[in-house]
């Protein structure tokens, strides 16, 4: 069994003032790009991940790049579905938050349409990347019916499944750290945003 400690661990992070994808600001920055880089560490992972994974029976994963990528396409592996994958682009006009959708390949979308798709993605924390993916799997005929991932930050992963009728799937749950630009501590104290 895979303990919440063990995959934090696997999770290397910086301390800082940070401004997320979804327009959110933090103070721990996790290094995700750091976390295939020995995938003899994550196989225990993504076994147990798959084995929560199993009993909903998908028909297809779909993963958003980059990273979530990665944990995506092992776990497609290792429940010999088909994989895709979703593109972060930045919404030219958007402001606020969630300013990036993310969109399926056109030629991956036929693949499916009317199928029973798994979430798969690294961490969630504000859900930017699952709650852009989950939109244009509804957008193409999909039905998501689970979001997994090896660890979640706060409610947001939650409440993501629950609005989209699928059930979540994680190894590790942790305490949220990020906050809405105006509700920012780290503003208000004056502390400079990382690069």
């Amino acid at each position: 069994m895979v303990t919440q400690a063990q995959v934090a661990a696997l999770l290397p992070g910086r301390e800082g003032h940070f401004v997320f994808e979804s327009g959110h600001h933090g103070a721990l920055w996790l290094e995700l790009e750091r976390l295939a880089l020995h995938p003899e560490k994550l196989r225990p992972l993504i076994d147990a991940l798959v084995e929560r994974m199993r009993a909903h029976r998908a028909e297809a994963v779909c993963a958003p790049l980059v990273e979530g990528a990665f944990v995506g396409l092992l776990v497609a592996e290792a429940l010999g579905l088909p994989f895709t994958y979703s593109l972060p682009a930045r919404e030219p006009a958007a402001t606020g938050l969630f300013p990036v959708s993310y969109a399926i390949p056109e030629p991956l979308e036929r693949e499916l349409a009317g199928r029973r798709v798994a979430v798969v993605n690294d961490v969630i924390n504000a859900g930017s990347a699952v709650r852009g993916t989950l939109a244009d799997l509804r957008r193409c005929g999909a039905r998501p019916i689970v979001i997994g991932s090896l660890a979640v930050y706060g409610e947001s992963a939650s409440a993501l499944a629950t609005s989209h009728g699928a059930s979540l799937e994680t190894l590790a749950s942790f305490p949220s750290l990020i906050f809405e630009p105006a509700a920012c501590p780290l503003c208000a104290k004056g502390v400079p945003l990382d690069p």
